[in-house]
């Protein structure tokens, strides 16, 4: 059971950062996997309260609040029409409905999960996160970052995304994936991700020029082999690491196609 001996519902930023300075001290998200481990903390600080819980939408970029809920990522008409459906496709299999109701994209992030489809996700597209103190940081970079006692205020997601595609295996609907997977041109140039390695997501890029000339059933095929001949995965009771290894070329090409085909899945 989890004990806390203080309770902040901060109304700034300010407020939060200081506060979170304090080892004791814990940001409450949704506090899904928080809840769950048996320990007592100084205090745990709530964001609720700091209006992070809103999808803006400029000209140039979706600003998405930290504490905007998977749920809402779900149902987001604007999201699911610049994405052709990706952002929904990646986080409707998540447990549940009363679970996506809860977590929230910043602690997801924060958290840099293995089994992370969101990371998954924001790291093939290009995101950005906003921190109080250290302002905007590449999500590329954010991941290999040690977690600090900064505050997550905001995903940035840059309005250069040409085309995506997101793919994952389960074991079962609702189950944490075996797999996943996103594809993504982003400011004329292709990328991907792969999660659930079980490690948490890894970056590729298209540095050698294998789909310079476009998405062709041989192009897809070659960049696919060079992710699962570079992608280094792991065993567990959910799949064992050559089956992932073999999957990540699979999903990858099947990712490629469908933005070639121009639809999502």
């Amino acid at each position: 059971m989890l004990r806390f001996k203080q309770y902040y519902r901060v109304e700034t930023i300010d407020e939060a950062y200081e506060l979170n300075q304090k080892k004791a001290n814990h940001i409450m998200a949704g506090n899904l996997w928080l809840r769950q481990q048996n320990r007592t903390i100084g205090g745990v600080i709530d964001l609720s309260g700091l209006g992070l819980d809103q999808i803006e939408e400029t000209e140039d970029a979706f600003v998405i609040g930290a504490m905007v809920t998977l749920r809402q990522i779900e149902c987001s008409e604007a999201l699911a029409q610049y994405l052709n459906g990706a952002a929904r496709e990646s986080v409707r299999h998540i447990v549940g409905v009363q679970f996506r109701n809860l977590a929230t994209i910043g602690g997801s992030l924060y958290g840099r999960y293995g089994f992370s489809d969101v990371l998954t996700l924001f790291l093939a597209l290009g995101a950005k996160v906003r921190l109080y103190h250290a302002g905007e940081v590449e999500l590329a970079d954010y991941v290999d970052q040690k977690p600090d006692r900064d505050v997550l205020e905001a995903v940035i997601l840059p309005k250069k995304v040409e085309g995506c595609s997101y793919q994952c295996i389960r074991n079962s609907e609702t189950d944490f994936p075996v797999l996943t997977c996103c594809m993504a041109k982003v400011d004329g140039v292709y990328q991907g991700t792969i999660g659930a390695r079980p490690g948490r997501a890894v970056l590729f890029r298209d540095e050698n020029g294998l789909l310079k000339d476009g998405i062709t059933g041989e192009s897809a095929a070659a960049f696919a082999d060079y992710v699962r001949t570079h992608v280094v995965t792991g065993s567990n009771y959910r799949a064992g690491a050559e089956y992932r290894r073999k999957m990540a070329g699979v999903l990858t090409k099947r990712a490629l196609m469908a933005i070639e085909e121009g639809g999502l899945n």
